[in-house]
């Protein structure tokens, strides 16, 4: 048995420290809530007969008996979404196999999945992160009837896993596995995708030929194949052990599929309280859970949203972790995956070179992984060591690869790709931030230029169409945290920005918003918080200013006399109405109102149970006053 490294210990350690009285306080919430099996069995006859009432044949009159264990099932399914579409038959499949693990199952409810693919750029966009409060919570009242002895949450994409997660772990006494659909198959790559889209960017192809492109890449069901917010997800419910071993990237629609989604529904009725497996996922996810998630997201080059989202699904059972616990594993964890937009391959690409059970095997072997935690799989990560296979119409688990097919794509322990992980944080006079260099070439990694201050996506791209960022600069886009239009990614920065550096100019972004869960091969400082709406420092910056981004050395800065800069005052946001109104922005006034800062995960939710008058840790706690403070003087 390898030693745990010492990075891992300290951070893991004072996360339990940090996390003592709110995490004591969830997990004997869990324990209040365990009651009787089968949980239905507390509701009186009137309630249970409206829970079975819509059922028919033999599972009507399983769940009337009384007898067997019910499985909740939560779905994200819907036809428009490549990715969610493939749910459409899992209910049938999981009802069957229930019944043959001697339970049933119920469809509990659906919740909303949109596609920031889909709400680029458009308003649509600035719903996206809220949309993962709205999943918990309809989560939360699918499975708050009570009538369930174990859940099955089926998502993928980006905010609707965090969403599903957040809403199960209130539920933290079920038993609880989340059931994969699978990437799509490659179609054109990555790579010509993205040179496809600077073409069009600089008007050197039209737009059927972009469309074209695109419906190439993106052509079935499936996730997208690029290593995003979604595959980082998929990453994440295996090494956190929320997911059956191996399951993360097998295609949709294929015999190996329909086989662990039966198997999910089988497994998760022997973890419930009468088969003598009890295994909640509130005991599945504890701290060394989370700092498995924050090792393998680091190992992979996995999506900036994580560090918003991790925070959050942290804190749903908590657990409190902030972004110093992010770059104190970076430190120490290599770069293990070349995925798009990392390098040139797919998720595809990695699950064949040896997928998730080659990585944990090696950052087990580096002692970067807690191996003693609780899985869906039983006791230990070593079990995601290991891949599914049908042998003889059988499903079985079999050792994983321990060399990888190709080393373009992964690498072990002892000849990663680069020595730390491919996320820093970034400080100084403009706040905190994050920055995701593992896709930015060594010398794009340090940029002092003069800024350019934008309040708004489509203000860049009027410049760029105008010719007037042919030059060094670094774009400052501000007002797009969560409080000022729910924190959109900025995702179409990415090709006018990268037609920029291919030019030759330094450019970089800063920005209290988000980039895409791909962000590329330009140096974004994002997430900066407090962001500019709650006076920010942001909001202090002047077009013209010298900023200097040094990610090796976390440094984010501005050259400016100190008396001038205490004195500056912040940038009051103009046109602010236009982001409240049309396409839904209207019923999402109260999220923009209650958002925490992006280094609390922007999460609309309140404080934890145990929280009140706990002593906060450093940076949490700062951010929280100085945005009191801001709303106390707007009159909010």
């Amino acid at each position: 048995m390898v030693s745990p490294h010492s990075q891992l210990l300290k951070v893991t350690q004072r996360v339990i420290e940090r996390s003592k009285p709110t995490r004591e306080a969830y997990l004997s919430r869990i324990d209040q809530a365990q009651g009787r099996f089968p949980a239905r069995g507390a509701l009186s006859c009137a309630n249970l007969a409206h829970g079975f009432a819509g059922l028919e044949g033999r599972d009507k009159l399983a769940i009337k008996a009384i007898r067997e264990p019910n499985i909740g099932i939560v779905s994200s399914y819907n036809e428009m979404l490549s990715a969610h579409a493939p749910y459409k038959n899992y209910p049938d499949i999981i009802k069957e196999a229930a019944r043959e693990n001697g339970g049933v199952a119920q469809f509990a409810g659906g919740v909303p999945a949109m596609c920031d693919g889909v709400t680029q750029g458009n308003a649509g966009m600035e719903l996206s992160l809220f949309s993962r409060e709205v999943i918990a919570m309809s989560t939360a009242v699918a499975l708050t009837h009570n009538m369930f002895d174990a859940a099955l949450c089926l998502g993928i994409c980006d905010k609707i896993v965090p969403g599903l997660l957040i809403g199960a772990l209130q539920f933290g006494h079920l038993p609880t596995i989340f059931v994969p659909a699978g990437p799509m198959g490659s179609g054109l790559s990555n790579d010509e995708k993205a040179k496809t889209r600077q073409l069009f960017a600089t008007g050197q192809c039209g737009r059927d030929a972009l469309l074209e492109a695109e419906a190439a890449a993106y052509h079935s069901h499936g996730t997208c194949t690029f290593y995003g917010t979604a595959n980082s997800n998929q990453m994440l419910m295996e090494v956190m052990g929320l997911h059956l071993p191996g399951s993360a990237f097998v295609h949709p629609h294929t015999p190996l599929r329909d086989a662990l989604t039966a198997q999910a529904a089988r497994r998760v009725l022997d973890l419930t309280v009468e088969r003598g497996n009890y295994m909640p996922i509130g005991h599945v996810i504890d701290e060394k859970a989370i700092v498995n998630g924050i090792v393998a997201l680091l190992a992979t080059g996995g999506s900036t949203n994580h560090t918003l989202h991790l925070v959050a699904i942290a804190r749903a059972a908590g657990i409190v972790i902030d972004w110093d616990d992010f770059d104190t594993l970076s430190q120490a964890v290599p770069l293990l995956a070349k995925i798009y937009p990392n390098g040139k391959a797919d998720v595809n690409h990695f699950h064949a070179a040896g997928g998730v059970a080659f990585l944990v095997r090696n950052l087990l072997e580096g002692g970067l992984l807690h191996e003693d935690v609780n899985t869906v799989a039983g006791k230990g990560l070593k079990h995601y060591t290991e891949e599914p296979k049908l042998l003889d119409g059988k499903l079985q688990w079999v050792p994983g690869t321990a060399e990888s097919a190709d080393t373009a794509v992964l690498r072990g322990i002892k000849e990663p790709f680069q020595p730390d992980g491919g996320l820093r944080l970034m400080q100084g006079k403009l706040g905190r931030g994050v920055i995701k260099i593992s896709a930015v070439a060594a010398q794009h990694r340090k940029v002092k230029a003069p800024a350019i201050v934008f309040d708004s996506q489509e203000a860049v791209q009027e410049a760029f169409d105008n010719g007037e960022l042919k030059r060094d600069f670094i774009a400052v886009v501000r007002f797009q945290g969560a409080r000022a239009n729910g924190m959109p990614e900025l995702h179409r920065l990415t090709p006018l920005l990268g037609v920029l550096q291919d030019q030759g100019f330094h450019v970089a972004l800063v920005t209290d918003g988000r980039m895409s869960g791909a962000s590329g091969k330009v140096p974004a400082v994002i997430h900066l918080s407090p962001e500019a709406l709650l006076q920010g420092p942001i909001g202090k910056v002047r077009t013209g200013d010298m900023l200097v981004i040094d990610a090796g050395a976390g440094v984010l800065d501005i050259e400016i006399d100190a008396a001038e800069w205490a004195a500056r005052p912040g940038a009051v946001p103009r046109h602010q109405a236009e982001n409240e109104v049309g396409f839904g922005r209207e019923l999402f006034g109260v999220f923009r109102a209650a958002a925490a800062p992006a280094e609390q995960g922007a999460s609309v939710f309140g404080p934890m149970v145990g929280e009140r008058g706990a002593h906060q840790h450093g940076h949490a706690h700062t951010s929280t006053t100085q945005a009191s403070q801001a709303l106390q003087k707007q009159g909010v």
